[in-house]
């Protein structure tokens, strides 16, 4: 007895550490405050985008061909204007584009994963049939032949990624109902009389809202490339848009001539913001997860 209340005592001096992190600083905690820093950083260069909107149209012939210096950080193109304010306005366009098309394609997914789950066979057949449809076709090919369809411009390519980004969420979806379908209280609620869109809407629905805002996250990053592809190929964005697409478009016609700074900036920063919004949703995505709600 005497050699366990020892053994008991050795042992209880370490049962704080057990305890400790969760009233301090934990892994959750950094990744909340790096989350939060990429959100912010993020809306501060839509706002500036919006804000040097017209500065980046202004033209100076006398300074054109700049490169990088104090006065013009990413130097000047051929019509003398400020790279670093097309850069960010370009930027600001991207995030913003990113942002309607991620909540368009979620929406969808989120209806389209509700009717193939909750309508029966049939329509889950034709579901499934257009999702691998979609798939199938070479998603580049597919974005342009929309967007041209469209007419190109802003709402070719909004149009475009929306209705292309849609698919694997809306497979995620539609497993998650499938689960819900089969819990309890959903029984309960088809023997009480409730209708097929009632429990949808009421008992589904805020199920499904966390792995939705994920999904329209980690949507950001493929909408704002596929912009920058499509426009950069000549079927997005008008070339009088300051866009990143537009931007890498015009210079590649003077990188031969050693004015590599036309490009390099541009493109740094759009990988910086597509791997911020990958980043940012893997975070999100991990703090609700309940796996990791120890850590």
């Amino acid at each position: 007895m005497k050699r366990l209340m020892e053994r008991e005592n050795r042992v209880s001096p370490a049962l704080p550490a057990v305890t400790g992190p969760q009233g301090g600083w934990n892994q959750r905690k950094t990744m909340l405050l790096l989350m939060a820093l990429s959100v912010a950083l993020l809306a501060a260069v839509t706002v500036a985008g919006q804000a040097l909107e017209q500065q980046a149209l202004v033209t100076d012939f006398s300074r054109k061909n700049l490169p990088p210096s104090l006065a013009y950080p990413f130097g000047t193109d051929f019509m003398g204007r400020d790279m670093f304010v097309r850069t960010v306005t370009g930027l600001s366009m991207s995030i913003r584009i990113g942002l309607l098309t991620a909540a368009v394609s979620a929406a969808i997914a989120c209806v389209m994963g509700l009717l193939a789950a909750t309508m029966g066979r049939f329509v889950d057949g034709l579901i499934i049939g257009l999702i691998d449809l979609v798939l199938g076709i070479p998603h580049i090919l597919l974005l342009v032949l929309i967007s041209f369809a469209m007419g190109k411009g802003f709402w070719g390519v909004v149009v475009g990624i929306s209705l292309t980004h849609w698919t694997s969420l809306a497979r995620l979806i539609r497993a998650e109902v499938l689960q819900l379908k089969a819990s309890q209280y959903i029984r309960i609620a088809e023997k009480l009389g409730e209708g097929r869109l009632a429990i949808a809407l009421r008992h589904m629905v805020p199920h499904l809202l966390p792995q939705l805002f994920v999904g329209l996250v980690l949507m950001f990053p493929h909408a704002i490339l596929h912009e920058a592809s499509i426009t950069f190929l000549g079927f997005g964005l008008s070339p009088e848009q300051p866009a990143i697409g537009v931007i890498l478009s015009e210079s590649m016609k003077y990188l031969a001539m050693g004015r590599w700074w036309l490009a390099l900036f541009p493109g740094l920063f759009l990988v910086f913001v597509v791997v911020l919004f990958h980043y940012t949703g893997d975070t999100l995505g991990r703090l609700l997860d309940p796996g990791h709600a120890h850590q």
